[in-house]
């Protein structure tokens, strides 16, 4: 989902982000601006299947914790260096919520990887994500099958397929079956 600017000797802004043409969505991590494929059919069912599921879940507990799928502007840090649209953030903590998006860290997000997007998932936001008190990540990657659920809170992360159950750590009793979604 993201491929670097080739403009590599300025140092990009929010106002950056701000200025780009209408439909045109990117991300910036330190200075550095990642522009953003449209993402698949797929890619936007797993995104509608996950958000729906823990939607449903926060109301049926009526917890105060509020889930937005992407486009949802996440600035991970006060001085606007980094901006990321996560395909959902799940924020408990309503003080951080403002018209613009989530101000700090999410407690819990969620990246489903695409071909473009897979050096920024599994690498770059993994870093970005643990050190700025995000509690609990996770990917998932339609082509591998695969889920890797990180939990910084406790410092472990395991590996789970499609087939599979997968455990909210940020909740006590929920998890999402993921042999219940059809990726076809």
């Amino acid at each position: 989902m993201n491929t670097a600017v080739a403009k590599q000797l300025d140092y990009y802004t929010i106002e950056d982000i701000y200025n780009l043409p209408d439909g045109q969505r990117a991300e910036l991590i330190d200075g550095e601006l990642y522009m953003m494929a449209m993402p698949s059919r797929v890619h936007q069912k797993i995104v509608m299947t996950l958000s729906n599921s823990i939607f449903n879940y926060i109301q049926s507990k009526n917890g105060d914790c509020e889930v937005y799928p992407a486009p949802f502007a996440v600035f991970l840090n006060a001085n606007n260096e980094i901006y990321l649209e996560p395909d959902i953030s799940v924020i408990c903590d309503k003080n951080k919520l403002t018209e613009e998006g989530c101000k700090g860290a999410p407690d819990w997000i969620i990246e489903i990887v695409s071909p473009s997007s897979r050096p920024m998932d599994y690498n770059k936001k993994l870093f970005k994500y643990r050190t700025a008190g995000v509690r609990e990540y996770w990917i998932v990657d339609p082509i591998k099958q695969q889920i890797i659920v990180y939990n910084f809170e406790h410092d472990t992360y395991e590996e789970y397929s499609f087939s599979d159950k997968v455990k909210a750590g940020i909740y006590e009793d929920f998890e999402i079956d993921f042999a219940g979604i059809n990726v076809e």
